[in-house]
């Protein structure tokens, strides 16, 4: 309990974002957060649908817009090799409607945006 009370207070006081536009950068230290792609499903704290347009990037929802400019994303990321260097492990889906947490303490963890 003494654990949750911090990780839910930062979350309440971090600003909050209405999209998830990502942009992906060439080395670990500059990334707010460090991803690994696992081969399936079950395996998974966010299930990611990556979408062609910035405007479908909702929320928490795990849908992300992949950007080609670092100033124009909300946060970046790094993919690692080994899922132990991994903040967060993702599964890329084909749908949007297959997106979103399977892991709700590591997206209060990380503080990602939520819906307001």
């Amino acid at each position: 309990m003494k654990n949750i009370l911090p990780i839910l207070i930062l979350t309440l006081l971090s600003p909050a974002l209405s999209a998830q536009r990502v942009f992906e950068v060439d080395a670990d230290y500059k990334a707010d957060y460090l991803i690994f792609e696992v081969d399936s499903e079950y395996k998974t704290d966010l299930l990611v649908h990556k979408v062609d347009r910035e405007y479908k990037a909702k929320y928490n929802k795990g849908l992300w817009f992949f950007t080609d400019s670092d100033y124009k994303a909300d946060f970046e990321v790094f993919f690692v090799d080994r899922e132990y260097k991994a903040d967060l492990t993702v599964f890329f889906v084909d749908r949007d409607y297959k997106a979103g947490w399977r892991n709700d303490a590591k997206r209060l963890a990380l503080e990602f945006p939520i819906p307001e």
